[in-house]
Protein backbone atom coordinates (compact mmCIF):
# COMPACT_ATOMS: atom_id res chain seq x y z
CA UNK A 1 0.00 0.00 0.00
CA UNK A 2 1.33 3.43 -1.02
CA UNK A 3 2.72 5.07 1.77
CA UNK A 4 0.72 8.12 0.81
CA UNK A 5 -2.58 6.29 1.99
CA UNK A 6 -1.75 6.76 5.65
CA UNK A 7 -1.64 10.16 5.38
CA UNK A 8 -5.68 10.48 4.30
CA UNK A 9 -7.74 11.40 7.24
CA UNK A 10 -9.40 8.55 8.34
CA UNK A 11 -12.61 10.48 10.01
CA UNK A 12 -15.71 10.06 7.76
CA UNK A 13 -17.95 12.74 7.75
CA UNK A 14 -20.74 11.51 5.79
CA UNK A 15 -22.86 9.70 7.19
CA UNK A 16 -24.51 5.90 5.24
CA UNK A 17 -27.93 6.29 3.71
CA UNK A 18 -27.16 9.44 1.63
CA UNK A 19 -29.87 10.02 -1.08
CA UNK A 20 -27.70 10.26 -4.62
CA UNK A 21 -27.46 7.65 -7.23
CA UNK A 22 -26.13 4.37 -7.04
CA UNK A 23 -22.62 4.98 -9.00
CA UNK A 24 -22.78 8.57 -8.05
CA UNK A 25 -19.52 10.12 -8.52
CA UNK A 26 -20.36 13.41 -7.08
CA UNK A 27 -20.78 10.84 -3.71
CA UNK A 28 -16.96 9.76 -3.85
CA UNK A 29 -15.71 13.47 -4.39
CA UNK A 30 -17.62 14.69 -1.55
CA UNK A 31 -16.27 12.27 0.79
CA UNK A 32 -13.23 13.23 0.12
CA UNK A 33 -13.71 16.30 0.04
CA UNK A 34 -14.94 16.45 3.37
CA UNK A 35 -12.02 14.46 4.70
CA UNK A 36 -9.50 17.16 3.22
CA UNK A 37 -11.35 20.11 4.69
CA UNK A 38 -12.36 18.34 8.19
CA UNK A 39 -14.09 20.02 10.83
CA UNK A 40 -14.01 23.61 10.83
CA UNK A 41 -15.65 24.47 7.62
CA UNK A 42 -18.73 25.91 6.52
CA UNK A 43 -20.20 24.46 3.12
CA UNK A 44 -22.76 26.48 0.97
CA UNK A 45 -24.73 25.06 -1.89
CA UNK A 46 -27.85 25.62 -4.01
CA UNK A 47 -30.12 23.40 -5.36
CA UNK A 48 -28.52 20.02 -7.47
CA UNK A 49 -27.56 16.87 -7.00
CA UNK A 50 -25.78 17.70 -3.90
CA UNK A 51 -28.98 19.00 -1.89
CA UNK A 52 -30.44 15.66 -2.58
CA UNK A 53 -27.69 13.83 -1.60
CA UNK A 54 -27.03 15.76 2.25
CA UNK A 55 -30.96 14.89 2.57
CA UNK A 56 -33.79 17.84 3.74
CA UNK A 57 -34.40 19.37 6.63
CA UNK A 58 -34.46 18.04 9.26
CA UNK A 59 -32.11 15.48 8.59
CA UNK A 60 -28.98 15.32 6.78
CA UNK A 61 -26.15 13.06 5.55
CA UNK A 62 -23.39 14.55 6.60
CA UNK A 63 -21.55 15.74 10.05
CA UNK A 64 -20.99 19.54 8.96
CA UNK A 65 -22.69 22.60 8.29
CA UNK A 66 -24.33 23.29 4.82
CA UNK A 67 -26.33 26.41 3.59
CA UNK A 68 -28.81 26.13 1.43
CA UNK A 69 -28.98 28.85 -0.99
CA UNK A 70 -30.75 30.13 -3.98
CA UNK A 71 -29.50 28.71 -7.38
CA UNK A 72 -27.47 31.92 -8.69
CA UNK A 73 -26.44 33.39 -5.15
CA UNK A 74 -23.82 30.52 -3.79
CA UNK A 75 -20.58 32.63 -4.46
CA UNK A 76 -23.13 35.94 -3.08
CA UNK A 77 -24.01 33.36 0.22
CA UNK A 78 -20.04 32.42 0.63
CA UNK A 79 -19.34 36.21 0.39
CA UNK A 80 -21.74 36.56 3.20
CA UNK A 81 -20.91 33.70 5.06
CA UNK A 82 -17.19 35.26 5.17
CA UNK A 83 -17.96 38.69 6.07
CA UNK A 84 -20.06 37.44 9.35
CA UNK A 85 -17.27 35.36 10.18
CA UNK A 86 -14.38 37.74 10.17
CA UNK A 87 -17.19 40.00 12.09
CA UNK A 88 -17.16 37.47 14.58
CA UNK A 89 -12.92 37.02 14.48
CA UNK A 90 -13.36 33.63 13.01
CA UNK A 91 -11.50 34.37 9.87
CA UNK A 92 -10.01 30.60 10.43
CA UNK A 93 -13.25 28.90 9.29
CA UNK A 94 -13.05 27.89 5.84
CA UNK A 95 -15.76 28.84 3.55
CA UNK A 96 -16.88 26.47 1.01
CA UNK A 97 -19.37 27.40 -1.91
CA UNK A 98 -19.77 23.70 -4.24
CA UNK A 99 -22.40 24.35 -7.47
CA UNK A 100 -22.84 21.99 -10.35
CA UNK A 101 -21.69 23.32 -13.86
CA UNK A 102 -25.70 24.53 -14.52
CA UNK A 103 -25.06 26.55 -11.04
CA UNK A 104 -21.34 27.66 -11.72
CA UNK A 105 -21.17 28.04 -15.63
CA UNK A 106 -24.97 28.96 -16.19
CA UNK A 107 -26.78 30.57 -13.39
CA UNK A 108 -24.18 31.45 -10.80
CA UNK A 109 -21.17 32.81 -13.06
CA UNK A 110 -22.21 36.51 -12.37
CA UNK A 111 -22.04 35.80 -8.29
CA UNK A 112 -18.78 34.08 -8.94
CA UNK A 113 -17.17 36.80 -11.19
CA UNK A 114 -17.59 39.10 -8.60
CA UNK A 115 -16.65 37.35 -5.48
CA UNK A 116 -13.38 36.76 -7.26
CA UNK A 117 -12.96 40.32 -8.39
CA UNK A 118 -13.52 41.23 -4.67
CA UNK A 119 -10.74 38.60 -3.35
CA UNK A 120 -13.35 37.03 -1.69
CA UNK A 121 -11.12 34.08 1.02
CA UNK A 122 -13.24 31.32 0.12
CA UNK A 123 -13.36 27.85 -1.76
CA UNK A 124 -15.52 27.61 -4.96
CA UNK A 125 -16.14 24.07 -6.20
CA UNK A 126 -17.85 23.16 -9.38
CA UNK A 127 -18.90 19.58 -9.80
CA UNK A 128 -19.37 18.94 -13.45
CA UNK A 129 -21.17 16.69 -14.54
CA UNK A 130 -21.93 18.17 -18.00
CA UNK A 131 -25.43 18.93 -17.46
CA UNK A 132 -28.67 19.92 -15.25
CA UNK A 133 -28.74 15.85 -14.16
CA UNK A 134 -30.93 16.84 -10.55
CA UNK A 135 -33.49 17.70 -13.17
CA UNK A 136 -34.25 15.47 -15.43
CA UNK A 137 -30.51 15.43 -17.61
CA UNK A 138 -30.99 19.34 -19.56
CA UNK A 139 -28.70 20.82 -21.82
CA UNK A 140 -25.93 22.86 -19.86
CA UNK A 141 -22.91 25.34 -21.25
CA UNK A 142 -20.58 22.15 -19.72
CA UNK A 143 -22.37 19.69 -22.07
CA UNK A 144 -20.40 18.37 -24.69
CA UNK A 145 -20.53 18.58 -28.43
CA UNK A 146 -22.71 15.88 -29.65
CA UNK A 147 -24.24 14.69 -26.73
CA UNK A 148 -28.04 14.06 -26.18
CA UNK A 149 -30.38 16.03 -23.66
CA UNK A 150 -34.21 16.50 -23.05
CA UNK A 151 -33.42 20.71 -23.99
CA UNK A 152 -30.90 19.93 -27.03
CA UNK A 153 -33.93 20.23 -30.14
CA UNK A 154 -31.53 19.32 -33.09
CA UNK A 155 -30.96 15.72 -31.09
CA UNK A 156 -27.43 16.69 -29.94
CA UNK A 157 -25.48 19.92 -28.73
CA UNK A 158 -23.90 21.41 -31.52
CA UNK A 159 -21.27 23.68 -29.32
CA UNK A 160 -18.61 22.84 -27.66
CA UNK A 161 -18.14 23.32 -23.63
CA UNK A 162 -17.16 26.30 -21.83
CA UNK A 163 -13.59 25.95 -20.62
CA UNK A 164 -14.60 27.72 -16.91
CA UNK A 165 -10.71 27.22 -15.88
CA UNK A 166 -9.64 29.75 -18.46
CA UNK A 167 -12.04 32.05 -17.53
CA UNK A 168 -11.16 31.69 -13.90
CA UNK A 169 -7.66 31.86 -14.75
CA UNK A 170 -8.27 35.14 -16.98
CA UNK A 171 -9.86 36.65 -13.61
CA UNK A 172 -6.13 35.87 -11.51
CA UNK A 173 -7.25 33.15 -9.16
CA UNK A 174 -4.61 32.55 -7.15
CA UNK A 175 -5.43 28.33 -7.12
CA UNK A 176 -7.25 26.59 -9.59
CA UNK A 177 -6.99 22.80 -9.97
CA UNK A 178 -8.79 20.10 -11.70
CA UNK A 179 -9.62 16.71 -10.62
CA UNK A 180 -11.59 13.55 -10.66
CA UNK A 181 -12.74 11.07 -8.18
CA UNK A 182 -11.31 8.20 -10.17
CA UNK A 183 -8.37 9.62 -8.64
CA UNK A 184 -8.96 10.50 -5.05
CA UNK A 185 -5.54 10.91 -3.19
CA UNK A 186 -4.84 13.62 -6.55
CA UNK A 187 -8.23 15.53 -5.23
CA UNK A 188 -8.13 14.77 -1.48
CA UNK A 189 -4.53 16.42 -2.17
CA UNK A 190 -5.24 19.33 -3.79
CA UNK A 191 -8.33 20.28 -1.22
CA UNK A 192 -5.53 20.31 1.35
CA UNK A 193 -3.66 22.38 -0.11
CA UNK A 194 -6.13 24.63 -0.91
CA UNK A 195 -7.84 25.13 2.76
CA UNK A 196 -3.91 26.04 3.13
CA UNK A 197 -4.01 29.02 0.53
CA UNK A 198 -5.86 32.13 1.49
CA UNK A 199 -8.37 34.35 -1.38
CA UNK A 200 -10.34 32.95 -4.19
CA UNK A 201 -9.82 29.32 -5.26
CA UNK A 202 -11.46 27.59 -7.80
CA UNK A 203 -11.75 23.78 -7.81
CA UNK A 204 -13.23 21.56 -10.51
CA UNK A 205 -13.97 17.96 -10.33
CA UNK A 206 -15.20 16.29 -13.51
CA UNK A 207 -17.92 13.93 -11.96
CA UNK A 208 -19.44 10.88 -14.08
CA UNK A 209 -23.37 10.36 -14.35
CA UNK A 210 -24.96 7.31 -14.64
CA UNK A 211 -28.26 8.29 -15.67
CA UNK A 212 -27.20 11.55 -17.37
CA UNK A 213 -24.64 9.85 -18.94
CA UNK A 214 -25.94 6.32 -19.96
CA UNK A 215 -23.78 3.81 -18.46
CA UNK A 216 -23.83 1.34 -16.10
CA UNK A 217 -23.36 2.52 -12.24
CA UNK A 218 -20.68 0.16 -11.93
CA UNK A 219 -18.41 1.58 -14.05
CA UNK A 220 -18.38 5.25 -12.79
CA UNK A 221 -14.44 4.95 -11.74
CA UNK A 222 -13.45 3.65 -14.53
CA UNK A 223 -15.24 6.02 -17.03
CA UNK A 224 -13.46 8.86 -15.24
CA UNK A 225 -10.32 6.97 -15.87
CA UNK A 226 -10.93 7.00 -19.36
CA UNK A 227 -11.57 10.34 -20.17
CA UNK A 228 -7.88 11.01 -18.25
CA UNK A 229 -6.51 8.82 -20.30
CA UNK A 230 -7.96 10.44 -23.41
CA UNK A 231 -7.24 14.25 -22.55
CA UNK A 232 -10.50 14.90 -22.24
CA UNK A 233 -10.40 15.54 -18.54
CA UNK A 234 -6.57 17.42 -17.40
CA UNK A 235 -6.00 17.02 -14.04
CA UNK A 236 -4.21 19.94 -13.55
CA UNK A 237 -3.32 22.86 -11.36
CA UNK A 238 -2.87 26.60 -11.72
CA UNK A 239 -1.11 28.78 -8.81
CA UNK A 240 -0.54 32.43 -9.37
CA UNK A 241 -1.05 31.73 -13.61
CA UNK A 242 1.50 28.79 -13.78
CA UNK A 243 0.07 25.44 -15.38
CA UNK A 244 0.91 22.21 -14.27
CA UNK A 245 -0.21 18.55 -14.85
CA UNK A 246 -0.69 16.79 -11.60
CA UNK A 247 -1.61 13.26 -11.32
CA UNK A 248 -2.24 10.71 -14.15
CA UNK A 249 -1.64 13.55 -16.76
CA UNK A 250 1.44 14.55 -15.83
CA UNK A 251 2.73 10.82 -16.62
CA UNK A 252 0.57 11.02 -20.19
CA UNK A 253 1.83 14.43 -20.98
CA UNK A 254 5.45 13.04 -19.97
CA UNK A 255 4.91 10.04 -21.96
CA UNK A 256 3.59 11.78 -25.13
CA UNK A 257 0.39 9.59 -26.07
CA UNK A 258 -3.38 9.65 -25.29
CA UNK A 259 -5.92 7.52 -26.48
CA UNK A 260 -8.58 8.64 -28.81
CA UNK A 261 -11.83 9.83 -27.34
CA UNK A 262 -13.51 7.03 -29.02
CA UNK A 263 -13.56 4.81 -26.63
CA UNK A 264 -15.32 7.14 -23.93
CA UNK A 265 -17.62 8.32 -26.37
CA UNK A 266 -18.96 4.63 -27.23
CA UNK A 267 -19.62 3.85 -23.50
CA UNK A 268 -21.95 6.28 -22.90
CA UNK A 269 -25.91 6.41 -23.90
CA UNK A 270 -25.88 10.42 -24.69
CA UNK A 271 -23.71 10.05 -27.51
CA UNK A 272 -25.65 7.54 -29.30
CA UNK A 273 -26.85 10.09 -32.07
CA UNK A 274 -23.46 11.83 -32.41
CA UNK A 275 -22.05 12.71 -36.36
CA UNK A 276 -19.29 11.33 -37.18
CA UNK A 277 -18.22 15.21 -38.09
CA UNK A 278 -19.05 15.90 -34.24
CA UNK A 279 -16.55 13.12 -33.51
CA UNK A 280 -13.65 14.68 -35.17
CA UNK A 281 -14.83 18.06 -33.88
CA UNK A 282 -14.61 16.72 -30.77
CA UNK A 283 -10.90 15.04 -31.01
CA UNK A 284 -9.69 17.98 -32.24
CA UNK A 285 -11.18 20.02 -29.53
CA UNK A 286 -9.38 18.13 -27.24
CA UNK A 287 -5.67 17.92 -29.08
CA UNK A 288 -5.96 21.61 -29.11
CA UNK A 289 -6.67 22.17 -25.79
CA UNK A 290 -4.16 19.46 -24.61
CA UNK A 291 -1.48 21.27 -26.98
CA UNK A 292 -2.35 24.20 -25.35
CA UNK A 293 -1.78 23.36 -21.71
CA UNK A 294 1.23 22.26 -22.49
CA UNK A 295 2.60 24.80 -23.90
CA UNK A 296 1.34 26.81 -20.90
CA UNK A 297 3.09 24.33 -18.35
CA UNK A 298 6.41 25.69 -20.38
CA UNK A 299 6.00 29.32 -19.98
Amino acid sequence: MPEKLFKVNLQEYMLPGQRACQGCGLSLSFRYILKALREDTIYTIPASCLTVLCGLYPTTAVRVPILNCTFPSTAASASGLVAGLRALNREETTVVAIAGDGGTLDIGIQALSGAVERETDFIFVCYDNEGYMNTGTQRSSATPIGATTTTTPLLTKQQHKKDMVRIMAAQDVPYISVSSPSYPLDLYDKFVKAKRIGGSRYMQIAVPCPPGWGYHSKDTVRMGKIAVEAGIVVLCEIEEGKFKFTGRSKVIAERGKRTTVNQYLEKQQRFRRMSTEQKEQFQQWVDTRWEEYREWSQR
